[in-house]
């Protein structure tokens, strides 16, 4: 039987080598896809079907604690022998693309973990919405994932060079490509961030031509696509999230279409580093951009050089991430509280990993 690489997955040496350490007996995979509560997962020896076991169910906290596609775990089988696999573990991300589950639980829902690059991917036609844009690029940046814009459809945009130029006062250090379906030669720039041991993962609206450009990567049409409604919208085709291999090396990540992503966790210190560095040249520090004497932001709004709709996405983005008033040391405090809230803060957080580094080196 042949093996599938893991390496080429993106299962690294030192990862592996503490999982064994850890989880002695166990079996890494990583989570393809995902079917209500059972997992797809691909393993040395192929793909199996399996479940979280019921310590882990009874473990596990919040919904963002469950196995998500992209993520790589520990299972007590390396292929499919019969009955469902069982996942004892969830190996730690090194990023994750999170968003606010839907519903009124305020859960948040991990989209795909382990990625290294993000393409965020918004169409040249109506689909085009800078406001849009600046929330995926707060929880891209956030993520730990490198974040792409990838602007589709240039076949349909009467007036590319315009709106390079809007895309150009959001992206804040974000490359910026462009990619047409018509051309053969349009989306071959997408190629140079996948590789042996890389994942990448799209994020769009539906219909904006994700699932297009996986098929050009792939080679073939392993992806249903479907053309444009007649109100210049796309249609949504993918209907789960999904980890593939590509032929040349690495993997990708489909997602469904997310016209509305709901803010859990974002970095503004990224996604908003224009307003940042104005905001730092103010005469008060805790300067609220609202007409205070002396704010920088409100002089770079009057001169042009800064929108109101953007300062409006801004502050609206921060109340909505719950960092309404903080400055930027204080929005990371805050985030880094969140993040080790399940074992009693940061400080605790930094005691348990010096104690698992205590152990791992056997003094």
């Amino acid at each position: 039987m042949n093996t599938i690489d893991m390496e080429n997955l993106g299962l690294g040496r030192e990862l592996l080598a503490g999982a064994s350490v850890a989880y002695p007996g166990l079996f890494p995979g990583r989570i393809v896809s995902q079917s209500r509560d059972l997992y797809t997962a691909v393993a040395e020896r192929g793909e199996l079907t399996a479940e979280v076991s019921g310590k882990f169910r009874f473990e596990a906290g919040t919904l963002s604690h469950f196995p998500a596609v992209g993520d790589f775990v520990l299972l007590d089988r390396n292929e499919d022998t019969g009955g469902n696999g069982i996942i004892h573990a969830v190996l730690p991300r090194k990023s994750a693309f999170i968003r606010k589950a839907a519903g009124t639980s305020n859960d948040e829902q991990v989209v795909a973990a382990n990625i290294d690059t993000v393409f965020l991917c918004m169409s040249l036609n109506s689909d085009f919405n800078l406001r849009r844009m600046e929330r995926y690029l707060g929880v891209a940046w956030d993520s730990g994932a490198v974040p792409v814009i990838v602007l589709t459809k240039a076949d349909l945009c009467d007036d590319l060079a315009r709106r390079l130029a809007e895309v150009g006062t959001v992206a804040c250090g974000a490359e910026v490509l462009v990619t047409s379906s018509l051309s053969e030669d349009g989306w071959i720039s997408v190629r140079r961030y996948l590789g042996r041991g890389k994942t990448v993962a799209f994020i769009g609206s539906s219909g904006v031509g994700k699932s297009t450009l996986i098929n050009r990567l792939l080679g073939w049409d392993a992806l249903a696509t479907k053309g444009l409604r007649n109100d210049d919208k796309g249609r949504h085709t993918t209907t789960r999230r999904e980890l593939i291999v590509l032929p040349e090396g690495g993997a990708v990540i489909d997602t469904p279409g997310m016209r509305e992503l709901g803010i859990e966790s974002a970095d503004f210190s990224k996604a908003f580093a224009d307003i940042g560095e104005l905001a730092a040249e103010c005469r008060f520090r805790d300067c609220t951009h609202s007409g205070e004497p002396g704010c920088a932001v409100r002089r770079a709004m009057d001169e042009g050089l800064l929108s109101a709709e953007r300062l409006a996405a801004w502050k609206k983005l921060k109340k909505e991430a719950g960092y309404e008033g903080l400055n930027s040391r204080q929005i990371e405090s805050e985030k880094l509280s969140v993040m080790f809230a399940d074992v009693g803060g940061m400080k605790n957080a930094r005691k348990f990993a010096k104690e698992i580094n205590k152990k791992r080196h056997g003094y």
